[in-house]
């Protein structure tokens, strides 16, 4: 069965080494006062901070800089950057970074049109239909907010930290260049492919199938990331499987695939609280809590699925074996796989976090993601303690 959907993605693409070039043409285009957000000092340390800085200049155009956004964005920068939109009149955003770079500037982007503190707008969901233009250049394949109209955000003060999906979030150009991500090490590879596969799960690991091309396009994207996350660990400039991580990126949370179906994004909800109460990387909580969460859903209504994903991504033989042991097998793989070949912790102990506020985190959870009937609804309705037990056997 499909729920009904419009599917509408206006993102301009360029894909490919040497694509920068026709960065001057696109600023030209959507603006002549340009805020250019980064986060550390790596794009600098590469070379890539001066490349972009020489393609802005051939544009003619007046540039300022917000720089120091955290792997976790945090919403006090935030602020910083609609203050310093505003007193310049600045009309375009250009984002050169990771998904942490890429979410501040759309919420500075969508923010700065309205009169609201942006975390009112961001804990009221606010449904804004005006946001200043925004270019974006990925330098990690992962959340793959170069494509959707999403953006998460922490503030550190309330240990709060929440999506807001907004249409006018969706970037109007996107530059993916693989070379810009060959210096990305190892351990942020892993996060953020594992971050691609929580994106393509969240929509796979549904009990209604819906369209079975992208059913077994999901299974196809999953298989690739697989693949090539431990190519590119090992072989950080291997345009290949760098590209291949990049534009799967992309695809596994621009909209497509998730259109026909309901999706409740609950590892994303649970793991949100981990990040922002430890602050951990997003991709490693994901890595932690998704072989906990398949455990804790797995029954005789979930195990069909569960069992499809272990043989056509896993790679476990159906033969000799009931529906829920070959389930259970490809979740033991999926842990295998985050710790072997991602080389990842695989449970909470080995990072230090323990129960002390797991009910709390599960109840923050419920009371931004849940309905009025205090249930979290999506792979199987869960509650406030399902919750709290799906992180105790992440432990």
């Amino acid at each position: 069965m499909t729920h009904d959907f419009i599917y509408h993605n206006p993102t301009k693409i360029y894909f490919g080494n040497g694509m920068l070039a026709h960065l001057p043409e696109e600023i030209s285009r959507l603006g002549s006062r340009v805020l250019l957000i980064t986060g550390g000092s790596s794009a600098k340390k590469s070379g890539l901070f001066d490349k972009v800085l020489a393609e802005i200049s051939q544009a003619n155009v007046d540039c300022y800089g917000l720089s120091g956004v955290k792997p976790n964005p945090e919403i006090d920068l935030v602020r910083e950057g609609i203050r310093l939109v505003r007193e310049k009149r600045l009309d375009l955003i250009l984002a050169l970074g990771g998904g942490s770079v890429l979410d501040t500037a759309k919420v500075i982007a969508g923010s700065t049109p309205y009169d609201a503190d942006p975390w009112d707008l961001i804990r009221n969901r606010a449904a804004i239909d005006t946001a200043l233009p925004l270019i974006t250049i990925p330098t990690i394949a992962a959340t793959g907010s170069e494509m959707n109209a999403s953006a998460v955000i922490t503030n550190p003060e309330t240990e709060e930290k929440y999506g807001w999906t907004a249409q006018a979030f969706r970037p109007s150009v996107s530059f993916l260049c693989p070379e810009n991500t060959y210096t990305v090490p190892a351990y942020q590879t892993a996060c953020g492919s594992a971050d691609i596969l929580s994106h393509i799960m969240e929509v796979y690991f549904q009990k209604e199938e819906t369209f079975p091309a992208t059913e077994a396009y999901m299974e196809a994207m999953m298989r690739s990331v697989m693949k090539d996350a431990p190519i590119a660990m090992a072989d950080p400039a291997n345009e290949a499987a760098r590209a291949n991580l990049l534009w799967t990126a992309s695809w596994a949370i621009n909209d497509f695939i998730d259109s026909g179906h309901a999706v409740s994004w609950t590892c994303h909800g649970i793991e949100h609280e981990l990040s922002a109460h430890y602050d951990i990387t997003h991709g490693l909580g994901l890595a932690i809590l998704t072989p906990a969460f398949l455990t804790y859903v797995l029954d005789e209504t979930t195990a069909p699925r569960i069992a499809r994903f272990a043989v056509d991504v896993m790679g476990v033989s159906p033969k000799g074996k009931d529906t829920i042991k070959i389930a259970q097998k490809g979740i033991k793989r999926l842990r295998k796989y985050f710790k072997k070949q991602l080389r990842l912790p695989t449970t909470l102990t080995e990072i230090g976090i323990d129960d002390t506020r797991f009910a709390e985190m599960a109840e923050k959870t419920i009371a931004w993601k849940g309905t009025k009937d205090g249930l979290l609804h999506g792979f199987v309705s869960l509650s406030a303690k399902d919750l709290e037990e799906i992180y105790r056997l992440a432990l």
